[in-house]
């Protein structure tokens, strides 16, 4: 035990932390491990919720609208919701690269596509919200139930409670997700980052969209396909 103290002491002399991280990067990795237990509760409670339940919307029923189309075109909007907020965290993987390279104009360039991705996938949630509550369901109303004589009739409140609790709970990270990149972009414009010597912020801010895109994933995966 000894010896193995002394060797940790030889390698590690203090000031440099042993994970080659800096603490700003480790401290956002604890909220995103704290973040992730957040959100795994929810799609637990949801899951357990559902099972449980003895009927169940059909996804293809209840998200088979899109904007300008009269027709019924299942899960075809969110799926471009999805696409959005995919390609925005491939805009911001270039946003990190180019920042590593120190390259300011295509930080700004692929930190400003980013943010219109976030921007874009907001409005299309919007859209989804008011299409869903102009038809009837609210966080304690659901008009998605059984079909009775040609038509739905009231189904289990629970759906719409969750999915306006989780997909707002998600859509609130999206949005604050802008907000920060948007502090970032022009704090890039100023050359704040130039006059520190380092991007790393860029970076910092780039695991936290990268988490919002993967929760995402999970949250698409138990609503729309499920």
């Amino acid at each position: 035990m000894s010896t193995i103290a002394s060797t940790q002491k030889v390698n590690w002399k203090g000031g440099v932390s042993p994970y080659n991280v800096s603490y700003g990067k480790l401290m956002m990795w604890f909220f995103l491990m704290s973040d992730a237990f957040t959100f795994g509760a929810f799609l637990i409670s949801y899951g357990t919720t559902r099972l449980s339940a003895s009927y169940w919307p059909d996804p293809n029923e209840v998200f088979d609208k899109a904007p300008f189309i009269n027709a019924k075109l299942p899960l075809v909007f969110v799926s471009l919701m999805t696409f959005i907020l995919i390609m925005s965290s491939v805009t911001m993987v270039l946003a990190v690269h180019a920042g590593h390279l120190r390259r300011r104009k295509d930080v700004a360039k692929w930190l400003s596509l980013t943010i219109l991705g976030g921007i874009l996938f907001l409005s299309c949630q919007a859209y989804e919200w008011t299409h869903l509550i102009e038809g009837g369901t609210t966080i304690s109303h659901n008009m998605f139930g059984p079909i009775v004589n040609g038509h739905h009739t009231p189904g289990p409140a629970a759906f719409g409670a969750f999915f306006f609790t989780i997909t707002g709970f998600h859509g609130g990270h999206v949005f604050s997700g802008v907000v920060i990149n948007t502090i970032v972009l022009i704090n890039v414009l100023k050359g704040t980052y130039d006059r520190r010597g380092h991007y790393e912020m860029v970076e910092k801010v780039g695991l936290y969209w990268h988490f919002v895109d993967l929760v995402w994933v999970f949250v698409f995966t138990c609503f729309y396909l499920l």
